[in-house]
């Protein structure tokens, strides 16, 4: 049982620190693909199995308000 107990103690701060560089790793992704798009990042999260979900704000053309892209891309 203490075998268990101890692993598990050892796993919780790596459990805990991996979401948090998932996090920072789709950020910069996101950064990329929005300055080759052209667009602006909204916002980036991990959403599992090494992809990100990215939000761009794509201009608009003739001063029409900036469309919302969200896509799904590998982190």
């Amino acid at each position: 049982m203490s075998r268990y107990i101890m692993a598990a103690l050892i796993a919780l701060p790596v459990l805990s620190i991996a979401p948090a560089e998932a996090a920072d790793n789709c950020y910069a992704v996101g950064q990329q693909v929005a300055a080759q798009r052209g667009a602006q990042l909204a916002s980036a999260e991990s959403v599992g199995g090494g992809k990100c979900k990215i939000v761009l704000l794509v201009p608009g053309s003739d001063g029409q308000r900036p469309k919302r892209e969200e896509i799904i891309v590998n982190g």
